[in-house]
């Protein structure tokens, strides 16, 4: 039988076709806009997801048998607000994960509701892309669309939604709504109080391995699918990710390099650090991960590349940066180019250079940007570090990954092994890996990961990088806090 695998990201839908054996058969991607109404603002229309899909997946199928497919599930960019009116209509454009307009509203939350409050009910604190703040902000600056909400979803919800008539979430999507009780994996009555809303406005919880419903007829036809196929409830794209690299259990790690930067770690237990500096959410395996999120990260890289120096050829940028120079930059680069989130949560915070001489060349740009996203993620090693968390290892994926310079770069600012997985679909492959599990092939999460995900390469620290690299970050650290007093008035 197949599966497909739906990755709703930030700038396109990436749609994956794989056998029960984990073979891709075929991948298919297709792009949507993203609008910038005012700065650090960033939505998305729901529709162009979903005309995405009903697209892609026809082309996907493509040389194969449509009678095959047994089931689908999604990964999908996490927090975006969703909102239908009692028509089941999208009543505003999504608001996404890295729109910064609820700055007030964090602060409210954070400050008056109380910090201590928020992690108690939701093991973790507000941030601006989350999803409660945002209704909130729905509530202030837009009462009469918020008097029509009937349904509040995610991004890969709605396409749930679409394909099966189902109000659905799943509880890794839910932890970044800042409305789910994480430990006890359900909604939070205190939260739904304190942001003006019911439960039967949100949708219904499931795990993600657990089935949601099959195809309506309607979208059955437009599919040119059985209506029995399957629809998994799926996973917001970093436990997606993690699932597609197997990173489940105890003591798993992932660092996801897309455009948002993210470190991942699986854990059985219930855990949050002191300051909810890491974001502390239900995975997709049925139990926990911490996560650190930056906002900017392959995205950084591509900033400088292709609006900076006006160039698709990255390799050609990073050939000149040779080992010798690895640990060697003067240059540093603060790379908050949307404001940051983990483990600093500053919207105001932006992206600098710092160092630059007349001796500064283009590769030493190029480096400083590749080191300080590497520089960004050790941030937050350093607060599971404190937690007592140990790794000698993680598995990398992401676009970011493909670029042997930042793996390199990436082992030795972490003193990690960092390991490659054979197939690299991210989200995507997670996502058809939930639905084999929702449809019966694997008894649980981890017996699928054994099954089909196979590690085919790691990049190993070198000691001697790592020590260059220690005194580099330790110099890094610094910049920020200097910087941090100044960024309001740059506003």
């Amino acid at each position: 039988m197949l599966y497909i695998g739906i990755d709703l990201g930030t700038s396109a839908v990436k749609l994956l076709l794989m056998d029960e054996q984990g073979r891709i058969k075929n991948v298919v991607s297709k792009e949507y806009p993203l609008e910038f109404p005012q700065i650090g603002w960033s939505q998305q229309n729901p529709d162009d997801w979903m005309h995405a899909v009903e697209e892609g997946i026809p082309e996907l199928l493509q040389g194969s048998d449509p009678s095959q497919v047994a089931g689908i599930g999604a990964g999908g960019q996490m927090h975006g607000l969703v909102v239908l009116d009692d028509q089941d209509k999208v009543i505003r454009p999504a608001i996404l994960w890295n729109d910064g307009r609820t700055v007030q509203e964090v602060e409210y939350l954070n400050n008056v509701i109380g910090k201590d409050k928020l992690s108690r009910y939701t093991a973790n604190i507000a941030f601006a892309g989350f999803t409660a703040p945002k209704l909130l902000w729905m509530e202030k600056h837009e009462p009469e669309l918020f008097a029509r909400i009937a349904k509040i979803m995610l991004p890969k919800d709605y396409i749930n939604y679409m394909l099966t008539g189902v109000h659905c979430t799943d509880v890794s999507d839910a932890s970044g709504m800042l409305l789910l009780d994480v430990e006890h994996r359900c909604w939070s009555k205190e939260m739904l109080n304190i942001c003006h809303i019911r439960e039967t406005q949100l949708p219904q919880l499931f795990e993600s391995y657990q089935a949601v419903g099959t195809l309506k007829p309607e979208m059955a036809r437009k599919l040119g699918l059985s209506e029995a196929v399957v629809v998994a409830a799926g996973a917001g794209d970093n436990a997606a990710a993690a699932i597609g690299t197997g990173t489940v259990g105890d003591g798993g790690c992932n660092i996801s390099l897309g455009t948002s930067g993210t470190v991942f770690i699986s854990s059985e237990a219930f855990r949050v650090d002191d300051n909810n500096a890491l974001h502390a959410f239900a995975h997709a395996d049925g139990h926990y991960h911490l996560m650190g999120c930056m906002l900017s990260a392959a995205s950084c890289n591509k900033w400088l590349m292709e609006d900076i120096f006006q160039t698709r050829d990255y390799q050609a940028e990073q050939e000149p940066i040779t080992l010798d120079q690895l640990g060697e930059n003067h240059v540093f680069f603060l790379p908050y180019l949307m404001g940051e989130r983990s483990p600093i949560n500053d919207t105001n915070a932006r992206g600098t250079f710092t160092g630059i001489t007349l001796n500064t060349t283009r590769a030493d740009l190029t480096q400083a940007v590749l080191e300080g996203v590497a520089f960004a993620i050790r941030d937050s090693f350093e607060v599971a570090k404190k937690l007592g968390i140990r790794m000698e290892r993680s598995k990398i994926c992401g676009g970011g990954a493909k670029s042997t310079l930042w793996k390199t770069i990436f082992a030795n600012v972490l003193n990690l092994k960092l390991d490659l997985v054979a197939s690299e679909q991210g989200p995507g492959m997670g996502g058809a890996m939930l639905a084999m599990v929702a449809c019966g092939v694997y008894p649980t999460v981890q017996a699928a990961c054994d099954a089909l995900v196979q590690v085919v390469d790691t990049v190993e620290p070198d000691p001697v990088l790592v020590d260059k690299y220690d005194k580099r970050y330790q110099q890094f650290s610094t910049i920020y806090p200097a910087l941090k007093g100044v960024f309001p008035h740059l506003l």
